[in-house]
């Protein structure tokens, strides 16, 4: 959100420059995020002054120059050569010094080229600036003479300030969703004086007068609690036009474009006090005659349209309604042509205000933020006004909001209030009201705050305080009952009432005790999983790998293409962003799938992702009722080439082996280094292996089924790996077993060993270690062999055996006593011919 530094000044005094006050705000939790200089005109007169002509003569080599010399407060004057006609001594004039860049205009208005002011010798006279004209300084477009002043400011002072185009600052604020009440210069202006003490300054709207009843509208709201209250008058005699330029100037200092001088009323005063308003070009409203005598009553309806009824807005977009969006529509029975408004939303087509207009019905309203939240997110709208209704507005400001907006659209476009304001407000909103205890305010804040300053902070804040007890009458008990007014919709709770305390008394202030500590209600983890989470993913990254982070939102087709693996139903969202995005995640698999499309797109060919991320399912209970899951995955994934090519290797595809690889290394650095491998049946992969730690599946890792590749958009192959971080958690243990580094060397011994095909690797390390449990310390197949002189259905693994005592040397006699029980348990197990 924007605000404009000189608009602030409207409501409260500011001593402070910008910078000064963006760090005000921020200390307050408005955090300013950024501020912009705005030029009043291109180059904001910088090093253009003040100046008196002290003594003017004519050139002594030229007709047509004067020599001159101007006093600009310096310590000398300036001597200037000046070639106006009009220039003379005693003249309050104005001075481009010598640096000055000036952005002069044209006859015809438009930008000259801009030039910079040196100094100079013209026809043998020193000039050390410039004496200006109004064009030569983008003022105007007359170069006849020199701009003669009558000022009574010292020689010196900027030109900015005597043409009062001082610079205004944009101010960037990061408003926070729960902060709509600062979503205005009035709201922003209430913090500062909540910190300042500072008082505020409001517009009177004292001067408000009906000047005649001539013209009414019958105004009913069906719909009471979706529009708690509605609001509006009528303005005759107008005349639409350009706005005038101190209303275009104040927009244009937050950065809107202006429009036409009601509408920009309309958006200057939902800037300035955060109320949204509406101009309906009234002669457009059904049931209105053609002239003033043939005069009827029109109505306005605020109601629902049946499903799918079709209306134009502003934009000149046909949009089909939901039965649930609120509309401000006419006494037409027909839906078609009933609808003029999207309520807190987007003007319709023909309701608005024109440059034909002579007559408007000026609305300001409360419309409930569900029932605008809900229509913005279905039509993909969001306008300012929207943005205020669908986060709460105050439901007290409609009526100033209204006076306020009715006397500057009588000053800028004229005309004359010919209705009674029409203000329907059956059930009024009532403040909040939240029991808080002074002991909690010191225990959540740190330190005891006087009483008196907390009701100084909370009276500036327009928080009321009822029932108040002292320490004396109620001990531990002893607080008050704060009385909070509707626009502070985030402050409903002892905690918030505390916050806002805290947030003007200043975090800044709140001294750290030497003996600080912190106080927890639960107990602290025995694994810390961010921890945990952060040195894998440096050991990760340290092996080429890339942290990705994506939406929980996904594809319905996604989950349709694997649901037979899927723990449960999808859990769908009720007001979707889009079909695309209409259910939240039960795999990590697709949302990294596209993150590799999106960078194969742009040329990245080799690619090693990792992440972290939760997937949500739909349980059915016992009882027959659903319950939200969510649980924590992590996965891995590789494509493109291992590594790129050198001048000592060349480069090579990523392979099965590569992802178990990365995988192992996960699990070793968890601490689970005892695991099961077994074939994976999950359609997820067209091949792979899942890791089983005691029956409980780990990790499935393989090559994913190019079905699902294809499905987004993806035409390499994928290497992918699915951890349940949760169960892996359960199997971590914090506690790191030492042992003394081994003091007698270890052997090695190789056997050839003719197997069936369908013997795996695994079958033959597992029995290595049941069959030798004390000695056997590390089982590697090193070559794989198959062919026509093995037999059929047969293969050969050269399988090498690392044996090692850690309290003695081995002998030959060990060695061989524990080979020959390891090939016997070979042959017997596995029928194996072990080839010597």
């Amino acid at each position: 959100m924007t605000v404009s530094y000189k608009w602030l000044q409207q409501f409260i005094e500011l001593t402070e420059d910008p910078e000064q006050v963006g760090k005000m705000l921020t200390s307050t939790g408005l955090e300013v995020e950024g501020i912009e200089q705005i030029e009043a005109i291109k180059g904001g007169l910088d090093g253009v002054v003040l100046g008196t002509v002290l003594t003017c003569e004519r050139h002594p080599d030229a007709d047509k120059l004067n020599l001159t010399t101007v006093d600009v407060g310096a310590d000398q004057p300036l001597h200037i050569v000046c070639g106006a006609p009009n220039v003379a001594a005693r003249q309050r004039v104005v001075v481009a010094l010598v640096g000055a860049t000036l952005y002069p205009v044209s006859a015809d208005g438009s930008p000259a080229e801009p030039f910079t002011i040196k100094k100079a010798k013209i026809r043998g006279a020193a000039s050390e600036g410039m004496i200006c004209a109004e064009d030569e300084i983008g003022l105007g477009h007359s170069h006849a003479g020199i701009m003669v002043l009558t000022t009574d400011l010292p020689n010196g002072t900027p030109a900015a300030r005597y043409f009062k185009l001082e610079p205004d600052y944009q101010i960037e604020i990061g408003l926070t969703p729960n902060r709509i009440d600062a979503a205005s210069h009035w709201g922003v202006a209430r913090d500062l004086h909540a910190l300042t003490g500072r008082p505020l300054c409001m517009a009177s709207v004292d001067d408000f007068n009906v000047d005649s009843t001539d013209f009414t509208l019958d105004v009913r709201v069906e719909a009471p609690e979706a529009c708690p209250r509605y609001a509006g008058v009528i303005i005759s005699g107008l005349t639409v036009r350009e706005s005038p330029d101190w209303l275009k100037k104040r927009l244009k200092s937050i950065g809107l474009t202006p429009i036409n001088n009601v509408v920009d009323i309309t958006n200057f005063v939902l800037h300035d006090l955060g109320q949204p308003l509406h101009a309906f070009d009234a002669d457009q409203i059904a049931g209105r005659g053609n002239g003033d005598a043939a005069y009827q009553p029109g109505q306005i309806i605020v109601k629902t349209l049946p499903e799918d009824t079709p209306f134009v807005t502003l934009d000149g977009v046909e949009r089909k309604l939901k039965a649930t969006d609120l509309m401000i529509c006419n006494g037409n029975d027909d839906p078609a042509t009933a609808g003029m408004c999207i309520a807190g939303v987007f003007g319709g087509k023909k309701s608005g205000v024109s440059e034909q207009t002579t007559r408007i019905f000026l609305e300001s309203a409360h419309f409930g933020a569900a029932s605008v939240r809900q229509t913005v997110q279905h039509h993909e709208l969001r306008t300012d006004a929207s943005f205020r209704f669908e986060r709460g507005t105050d439901p007290n400001l409609p009526i100033y909001a209204l006076k306020r907006a009715a006397l500057l659209i009588q000053e800028v476009a004229g005309g004359k209030v010919t209705s009674d304001i029409i203000d329907i407000y059956p059930t009024p909103v009532a403040d909040f009201r939240v029991p808080v205890r002074y002991r909690n305010i010191d225990r959540l804040i740190g330190i005891n705050i006087e009483h008196d300053e907390i009701a100084r902070i909370l009276n500036a804040l327009d928080i009321r305080q009822e029932n108040i007890t002292s320490p004396s009458e109620a001990g531990n008990d002893a607080g008050f009952v704060a009385v909070v007014p509707p626009f502070r919709v985030d402050v409903t709770r002892e905690a918030d009432i505390v916050e806002e305390i805290l947030r003007i008394y200043g975090v800044d202030n709140v001294p750290l005790s030497p003996a600080l500590r912190a106080d927890s209600l639960s107990e602290f983890p025995t694994v810390y999983v961010n921890q945990l989470q952060g040195r894998l993913g440096e050991m990760l990254a340290g092996n080429g790998f890339f942290e990705i982070m994506s939406l929980s939102l996904t594809r319905p087709a996604y989950h349709e293409a694997i649901r037979s693996v899927l723990p449960g139903a999808d859990v769908t969202l009720l007001n979707p962003l889009s079909d695309e995005l209409s259910v939240m995640r039960q795999s990590l698999l697709f949302s990294t799938l596209e993150a590799m499309v999106y960078n194969l797109n742009r040329r990245q060919k080799d690619l090693k992702f990792f992440e972290f991320g939760k997937v949500y399912h739909q349980k059915e209970t016992a009882e027959g009722t659903r319950k939200y899951v969510e649980s924590m995955r992590m996965s891995l994934a590789m494509v493109g080439n291992q590594q790129a090519e050198t001048w000592q290797q060349k480069s090579r595809p990523v392979a099965f082996h590569d992802l178990a690889m990365a995988v192992q290394r996960v699990l070793s650095s968890l601490r689970v280094r005892s695991f099961e491998t077994q074939p994976t049946d999950s359609p997820l992969f067209q091949y792979g292996l899942t890791y089983v730690v005691n029956k409980k599946p780990m990790v499935s890792l393989g090559l994913v089924n190019p079905k699902l590749t294809k499905l987004a958009d993806l035409k390499q192959p994928v290497f992918y790996a699915d951890f349940d971080w949760q169960a892996l958690m359960k199997q971590y243990s914090g506690k790191a077993k030492y042992e003394e580094v081994p003091r007698f060397p270890d052997v090695r011994r190789d056997l050839s060993l003719v197997l069936d095909k369908a013997t795996s690797f695994d079958q033959i390390s597992k029995l290595a270690h049941q069959t030798e449990r004390k000695l056997l310390r590390n089982v590697q197949v090193f070559d794989v062999y198959e062919g026509e002189n093995l037999g059929t259905g047969k293969k050969s693994y050269s399988v090498s055996f690392t044996l090692q005592d850690t309290t003695q040397t081995l002998n030959d006699e060990v060695i061989d006593k524990t080979m020959q029980r390891l090939m016997g348990t070979f042959e017997r197990e596995l029928g194996a011919v072990i080839r010597k």
